[in-house]
């Protein structure tokens, strides 16, 4: 941002397109800048997102982790094992924030040292019954499992039940599929973009985010 060559005027106004949802084509169109420049300024924008996503994110109290996979539409099998999807990891605070990573796979060797560095010992943590898990009755978390194909009979297990998770993932595919395919190499990218959006729900409030983070980069 700060050897952009565009006006501060022109600048405010990607960023507030941004914020809005807007595709890089379409915020070129109203601002009056090359498609290129309008690209290369929102990728900016995400590096940034990312950054702060990472190093703001640590979790305690009841999380809730599990694994999505993103992805075209392919016939034949769907999560886990399907070909050609990327796995993403994910953590959820109980009625707040989402951590997320793409993973090469969804093995203990991979999950269990991405769960050491986020979330504080002796959390209470929820995941399916995916046998990865396993380490984590062994581990400093207090670790629980849940059974989606079956109803709760239990009050305080459906109270404790965290599923906002679903609710994340729907909305980073919902945003992602605007763009009609996005680049392997910057998909983690629009994936941090993501989640920044979801942690920070209001749209002034994302603005204002966003400007301290640009603003501290200058």
């Amino acid at each position: 941002m700060r050897k952009s060559r565009l006006s501060q005027y022109k600048q405010e106004r990607l960023l507030k397109l941004f914020i809005a949802g807007s595709t890089a084509r379409i915020a070129a169109e109203l601002v009056g800048v090359h498609r290129n420049t309008a690209a290369y300024y929102f990728h900016r924008l995400r590096v940034l997102i990312a950054e702060h996503v990472d190093k703001h994110t640590w979790f305690d109290g009841e999380i809730e982790q599990g694994e999505s996979y993103f992805g075209g539409r392919r016939k034949g099998q769907r999560g886990r094992g399907a070909a050609g999807k990327v796995p993403i990891f994910g953590l959820l605070k109980s009625g707040g924030k989402v951590y997320t990573q793409v993973i090469p796979d969804a093995k203990s060797r991979t999950l269990l040292p991405m769960i050491e560095s986020k979330i504080y010992p002796d959390s209470i943590v929820y995941t399916d019954n995916f046998s990865s898990y396993d380490v984590l009755d062994v581990s400093d978390f207090k670790h629980y499992r849940i059974n989606h194909s079956t109803q709760f009979v239990d009050k305080k297990e459906r109270q404790n039940h965290i599923n906002g998770s679903e609710n994340f993932w729907n909305q980073a595919k919902r945003h992602m599929r605007k763009f009609n395919g996005i680049r392997k190499a910057h998909f983690e990218l629009h994936l941090k973009e993501c989640e920044g959006r979801f942690n920070t729900p209001h749209t002034k409030q994302q603005l204002t985010m966003l400007k301290q983070i640009v603003k501290s980069k200058i």
